[in-house]
């Protein structure tokens, strides 16, 4: 069933070591705006990019990062003014199209695409949008069906969760929780932001972000 959110569209997140690189190719290769510098503890630092009403997150560390398998997330489609196939500096497919009818889609490998289907539209209340696809406003995920590995974590490597921006992190989360999500990481606060994660079925990683400035209220702390 559907859910209000508190953003029209969800945002994407990688992990590099590569930040020139990866600056180079979103601001220069793709023609992004580039929007701020986060912050995240832990040596991260999160540089963010503006897609319509996504934003395209990378956390860079200096601390050398495996190569790990990708999960279920294997590539993203943008809208743009022209045609064209690229590749991050970590290999991820980046698809510009023209006349799009989504700003960022994500696209996804399932192994199984009822269990995709359930987690996405019934648990965490995307539209449904054609067949093994869910729409957020100007955004979409679609799935084909596949070979996944499960991911061990977010800090990984490669383009690694996605992220939606709500107005109760804690219930929403414990929410999920009751109707089999596993939970990959418990709420927490990071200055006026509340977040956790819960994985789906496939072990993919998905942000549940509660944000003072999209809510409107303040977010707990603790």
């Amino acid at each position: 069933m559907p859910r209000a959110f508190a953003k029209p569209a969800f945002d994407i997140g990688f992990a590099t070591n590569d930040i020139d690189g990866y600056t180079s190719f979103w601001s220069d290769d793709i023609g992004l705006a580039y929007d701020h510098l986060a912050k995240l503890g832990g040596g991260f630092h999160q540089h963010r990019w503006m897609q319509g009403d996504s934003i395209i997150k990378v956390n860079h560390t200096r601390t050398p990062l495996p190569d790990m398998p990708l999960a279920g997330y294997r590539g993203v489609m943008l809208a743009a003014g022209r045609e064209a196939e690229l590749r991050t500096p970590d290999g991820i497919p980046v698809s510009l199209v023209v006349d799009a009818q989504t700003d960022l889609t994500l696209q996804v490998t399932a192994n199984d695409l009822d269990a995709f289907n359930c987690f996405y539209g019934d648990l965490l209340g995307l539209t449904p949008d054609g067949p093994n696809a869910f729409r957020l406003g100007r955004s979409r995920i679609v799935a084909q069906a596949g070979e996944v590995p499960e991911a061990p974590g977010w800090r990984e490597k490669g383009l690694r969760y996605m992220t939606v921006q709500i107005f109760d992190c804690d219930g929403l989360t414990a929410e999920m929780e009751r109707h089999g999500a596993v939970i990959g990481a418990e709420p927490r606060t990071i200055g006026q932001v509340r977040y956790s994660f819960v994985r789906d079925p496939d072990g993919n990683w998905i942000e549940l972000s509660e944000r003072a400035s999209l809510t409107g209220k303040p977010v707990p702390q603790g």
